[in-house]
């Protein structure tokens, strides 16, 4: 049985000040950094050994798999001192237009709690300027098929680094829920959720403690 792990980076700054990031490049508060540091540790605990990495382009994604790993004392994915994984924008957090940088709670007074919701939680309704999970959703799921299914289908053991909307878009893609069902589901900072398959085919789902 291999597994597929998906961690969503430790705390940002944004997200302790309660803003929309999206692509904007935000580092992680010292929780963040903790929590990156105990999900190696809980990769270790678990004895779950990663065979590739992957991540988004952004810096609290990077620097959260990279304390993570060198946490988990995970050796064959460096080289020369330097860990090896493959970054790509499409694992970027969704694209939150022009409500980037935003205070949440300010958004909803301004335009209006239900308005803000809809932005926030719809499947496929984007914010001004901004992609809907839906298009979070058509960009990861080509990249995820081409790049990382085929080393899932050899059984190799993966680590995705990444956010909550790129991630939810993951969990669609491999069928653990719906689009209906998906804006519900909360991913907390730091905490991998690993996936097991056999054979290619998923069979259960939990997260590591």
């Amino acid at each position: 049985m291999n597994k597929l792990v998906l961690l969503r980076h430790g705390q940002s700054q944004w997200n302790m000040e309660n803003r929309f990031t999206g692509w904007k490049d935000i580092p992680l508060t010292e929780k963040g950094i903790k929590e990156a540091n105990n999900a190696g540790l809980l990769l270790k605990k678990n004895n779950i050994k990663i065979d590739k990495v992957f991540s988004s382009v952004l810096e609290r994604a990077n620097k959260t798999v990279e304390i993570a790993i060198n946490a988990s004392e995970i050796e064959n994915l460096y080289e020369n001192g330097l860990l090896i994984y493959e970054r790509d924008q499409r694992l970027n957090e969704r694209d939150y237009g022009d409500l980037v940088g935003l205070n949440k709670t300010e958004t909803a007074e301004k335009f209006g709690k239900e308005q803000v919701h809809i932005w926030r939680r719809s499947y496929d309704t984007p914010p001004p300027n901004g992609e809907s999970l839906k298009d979070v959703v058509d960009r990861v799921s080509p990249y995820f098929t081409k790049n990382i299914m085929p080393l899932i289908m050899e059984q190799k053991n993966i680590l995705i680094g990444a956010h909550g909307n790129s991630l939810r878009a993951i969990m669609i893609k491999v069928g653990l829920y719906k689009s209906e069902e998906i804006s519900s589901i909360e991913l907390p900072t730091g905490s991998p959720l690993c996936l097991n398959y056999e054979n290619g085919q998923l069979k259960n789902h939990y997260y590591l403690d």
